[in-house]
């Protein structure tokens, strides 16, 4: 038994593999325009470190894309990933309709139809709904979709947010096209019983943790969806083999993500893209650090630089060779 395996015996549920998929960030130009060049390097890299890439996520400004501007960064991804690969894509209602079903289903098709994994992202329209009716408006959201993702998330990233009551998510996991939920309420004990009902009934399904100050969720049944991955993606994947092979160097290179975690994911929370940006523009990974025009802003730039620099230090340390 390996050390790590050893350490992990009473948390880490089952052999599942596993699955890493990133909330990609959307780079900008200076002008304020989506920078498309800059966009496909960074979902080039991110899926040569072997991690999924997600698009239009709260990472990737989705809901403050319009639809056409989505639609264009479905197509960019399917062109630099090239045909075949696996990608997803947020499916985002109209925020102005009063019903929000017929516009689910417009995404969805155009994800599907460049053969994308659609992620459903929550709509105020269905805040409040009770759990029979919460299935029955997911169920009709996925009609005709042979995969898909839930998605739950608390309100201190976006007002579209909600988390579910237990019920609810219980209801979730009964729809067979749903394959898996990110559970984004950055609460330890809610994400433990979404594990607990996922193990007793439905153990295929995949909770996909999206709390970014405890990425260690992993080690207790989860995988991920993180914004926090969208910094360093490599660094990311050097966690997953360590993790996979049931090597300590997992905790240490967990510990240094989180560190990056809790810098770039502090409040105000939504100014995490901004840090995010910073990041990859300190460490070579952006050409600029601009973010959409509408998106939330770190106040203090240079402080936040600074901390973050401290971060790429503490990752490059790990990354040299023995």
């Amino acid at each position: 038994m390996s050390d790590l395996t050893a350490a992990f015996a009473r948390l880490d549920r089952g052999s599942r593999t596993l699955h890493g998929i990133s909330a990609t960030l959307l780079p900008f130009t200076p002008d304020g325009a989506i920078d498309f060049d800059a966009f496909a390097t960074h979902v080039s890299r991110t899926n040569a470190a072997g991690l999924d890439v997600a698009v239009n996520m709260d990472t990737g400004f989705g809901n403050l894309l319009t639809p056409a501007e989505r639609l264009a960064v479905i197509d960019a991804t399917r062109a630099t990933l090239g045909p075949g690969a696996r990608f997803y894509a947020a499916a985002i209602a109209d925020p102005t309709a009063t019903d929000p079903i017929p516009s689910y289903h417009t995404g969805i098709d155009e994800i599907t139809a460049r053969g994308g994994i659609p992620v459903i992202v929550q709509s105020r329209a269905l805040h409040g709904l009770a759990p029979v009716d919460l299935a029955s408006a997911y169920t009709e959201i996925i009609a005709g979709c042979e995969e898909a993702l839930a998605f739950e998330l608390g309100s201190m990233f976006a007002a579209h947010g909600e988390i579910w009551d237990d019920d609810g998510y219980a209801r979730i996991l009964d729809i067979a096209p749903i394959v898996g939920a990110k559970h984004s309420s950055l609460d330890r004990a809610t994400e433990l019983r979404r594990l607990a009902a996922r193990d007793r009934d439905r153990p295929e399904f995949r909770v996909y943790t999206g709390n970014d100050l405890a990425i260690d969720m992993v080690a207790y049944g989860s995988d991920y969806l993180l914004g926090l991955s969208t910094f360093a993606p490599e660094a990311f994947a050097a966690r997953d083999r360590a993790f996979a092979d049931g090597s300590l160097d997992f905790l240490a290179w967990n510990d240094a993500l989180q560190h990056l975690g809790n810098v770039g994911f502090r409040a105000p929370v939504p100014a995490y893209k901004h840090s995010a940006a910073v990041f990859l523009h300190l460490t070579g990974g952006l050409p600029h650090a601009t973010i959409h025009p509408l998106a939330p802003r770190r106040e203090h730039a240079e402080a936040d630089r600074e901390l973050l620099a401290d971060c790429a230090r503490r990752l490059d340390r790990l990354a040299l060779p023995a």
